[in-house]
């Protein structure tokens, strides 16, 4: 090094973060998913500021760096709808049918819920992300305010959306709204925030027009459950002359940001609404759920075909049982083949795509996460492959879709701060939030009072 360049160097103020001696995940100009070995990440004010070959960072100076010896540097998983305090009922609506599931089991379950059980679920939730290399979730529930304090406790990111139906009233939308507005923003920047009427038949025209006229007001997206199977398609067709999406696109929801969970009923007539809406729609797909119901599953390449970002997604624990999003990745792309009949479609680099950059477009962050670029937020997961499992290497995308698993995730960093490493939960005490949420499982799934917060009918 010359005198020249150790001046320079010395000049250079100090990073926060060095992560060395990687294979990074990197995407090119037209998105497509590459990979850089032999680099090093730099993150300073909880941006990534470089990813480059180590030769080319000598100079760099950090007030921490880890060493990532040979390990895969990926941009945090984005698990783009869910309802994160649901874990407290994981296993507790099994084997039923998806009317019993709602009427008979979840819906009579969440009347017992007070907002410290919330904030108890959203903690443990919080754990089994971090753990699994989810970074950033959006999130569709009651009692939001203690989903945000569990976030900005845990450091992860969230999309946060405070769940309303019309048969509240007038108060739902308006708490709804009132959240969105007060915590977006919060937790350092961390939470951003969405309306979250509940579906397209539990909260009705008038509902949806003002959540619309808010939305677009005001820019906040919109997180709905919308075309959740077939089924409803069928008879919102036959009850309103509209499809679910054509029931969004009459509100004006269309016209705004929307974030539709599960879309699996969305038909070809839906298509050029969504196209037009050019870009402003996105879809959660959770497809290990829909396997467990034995029906159909989101229809990625039509919605691809229209513009639409497919992002990955788990939907609640009581459904899915995870929140993993690497299974929901894996499932991607193993389900979409077979419903497609074509071993060509959803490769594993197109996969890996879905769960980045479309997952990033789907919850409204686009250019902000899902991609290990400059100006990207910190939010990276290093990923452990000399497991006997992921050995040999010979295609290292194939490798992590259908190989790897996210226990082979030793460190998650989000906006440059190390929540997990070797594996070693940082900030959320596992043991201390079980313990505490044990007393109230008894209470919690007692549905011996006969009520419950909503109706769902054989076809909504």
């Amino acid at each position: 090094m010359t005198a020249e360049t150790t001046s320079a160097a010395a000049a250079t103020p100090q990073a926060d973060l060095l992560i060395s001696d990687v294979t990074a995940l990197v995407h090119g100009p037209d998105g497509a998913v590459d990979f850089l070995p032999g680099a090093g990440i730099v993150v300073r004010d909880g941006l990534i500021e470089t990813v480059a070959p180590m030769g080319e960072l000598a100079g760099v100076r950090a007030a921490r760096t880890i060493a990532g010896h040979g390990q895969v540097a990926m941009p945090g998983f984005i698990n783009c709808h869910t309802h994160s305090p649901m874990v407290m009922f994981r296993g507790a609506a099994e084997d039923v049918s998806v009317v019993d599931w709602f009427n008979k089991k979840v819906w009579p379950m969440e009347v017992n819920l007070t907002p410290n059980d919330v904030e108890l679920a959203a903690r443990l939730a919080c754990a089994e992300m971090i753990a699994a290399g989810v970074t950033t979730f959006a999130d569709h529930y009651f009692s939001m305010d203690r989903v945000a304090t569990a976030v900005d406790e845990s450091g992860l990111r969230a999309n946060l959306g405070w769940t309303f139906f019309s048969s509240e009233g007038p108060a739902g939308l308006a708490r709804s709204a009132d959240f969105a507005r007060e915590y977006r923003g919060a937790a350092g920047g961390r939470i951003t925030t969405a309306l979250a009427p509940h579906g397209a038949y539990t909260v009705d025209d008038d509902d949806l027009r003002a959540t619309a006229r808010i939305a677009q007001d005001e820019d906040i997206l919109v997180h709905i459950h919308a075309a959740e199977s077939r089924a409803e398609t069928r008879t919102s067709r036959g009850n309103r002359g509209l499809t679910p999406i054509g029931v969004l696109d009459h509100t004006g929801l269309l016209e705004g940001r929307v974030l539709i969970a599960h879309g699996r009923g969305v038909v070809q007539e839906d298509l050029p609404l969504l196209a037009r809406a050019q870009g402003r729609v996105g879809v959660g797909s959770a497809p290990k759920g829909y396997l467990k119901n034995g029906t159909e599953t989101t229809a990625v390449r039509s919605l691809v075909s229209a513009g639409v970002a497919v992002g990955l997604a788990t939907d609640g624990a009581a459904s899915n049982n995870t929140l993993d999003v690497w299974e929901s990745l894996l499932f991607t792309c193993l389900v979409q083949k077979a419903v497609e009949e074509d071993e060509l479609w959803m490769t594993a680099r197109q996969g890996l795509h879905h769960a980045t950059l479309q997952s990033a477009a789907a919850v409204g962050l686009a250019g902000q996460v899902g991609s290990l670029a400059p100006g990207h937020q910190a939010d990276i997961i290093l990923v452990d492959l000399s497991g006997p499992h992921t050995q040999p290497i010979h295609d290292l995308a194939s490798t992590l879709v259908f190989s790897a698993r996210s226990a082979d995730i030793s460190t998650t960093i989000v906006a440059g701060q190390v929540l997990m490493e070797g594996r070693r939960l940082l900030t959320v005490d596992v043991p201390a939030v079980a313990q505490a949420l044990a007393p109230r499982l008894a209470a919690l799934t007692d549905v011996s009072h006969g009520r419950s917060i909503q109706d769902y009918a054989a076809h909504p």
